[in-house]
């Protein structure tokens, strides 16, 4: 996953400003790549992971061995439908090739939200969606339902977006790589 996944992630990151200075948030960890890529970029901050996989966590925290001996990234398990951490505490949230899982998606959505901070953003990442024209899309839209994946649209992930309440939603895509990026706000007025 580390590997098959790094380009797919690179192109989704550049689509949003991280600064050096970020508290972040990486639901459904995996292998730990994307926690060891945010972790060089925000130099000031503090990385988090989640996994519900214990095998997951345990890889994630050896991948990124150097980070957590220096105290700057930290590897929980937890599920995102009920994250292990207090309202308002990340500038960002990441999910990469991990959304189409979550148990309750709209209801897991919300959850990210609670532990945003206000202004603070979630991108989700992911190399299939429902309409892309690859081959892999097609396979899994086939099989979606045999999965328990849900796959969904351009508009329909907007809708996800919107209907959790999050504001300045944009949603990106890579065509010829059936690739998405999903980006929204926790909104500050209404906190």
């Amino acid at each position: 996953m580390n590997s098959c996944h790094s380009k797919l992630t690179d192109w989704g990151l550049k689509h949003i400003l991280i600064e050096n200075h970020r508290t972040i948030l990486d639901v459904g960890c995996g292998g730990g790549r994307t926690v060891s890529k945010l972790a060089a970029i925000a130099t000031q901050g503090k990385v988090f992971g989640v996994d519900y996989s214990e095998e997951s966590v345990a890889a994630t925290k050896r991948t990124n061995a150097q980070w957590i001996d220096l105290g700057r990234v930290e590897i929980r398990h937890g599920s995102v439908s009920r994250l292990p951490f207090p309202d308002d505490m990340f500038d960002l949230v990441t999910a990469v090739e991990t959304h189409f899982w979550w148990p309750n998606l709209p209801g897991d959505m919300r959850e990210v939200l609670r532990v945003l901070k206000p202004g603070g953003t979630l991108i989700l990442i992911a190399e299939i969606y429902r309409g892309a024209n690859t081959m892999a899309a097609k396979f899994a839209e086939k099989y979606a339902s045999r999965t328990c994946m849900t796959l969904l649209s351009v508009d329909e992930h907007r809708e996800l977006f919107t209907s959790a309440g999050y504001s300045n939603v944009q949603v990106i895509e890579e065509r010829d790589k059936g690739w998405i990026c999903g980006v929204g706000r926790k909104p500050i007025a209404n906190y």
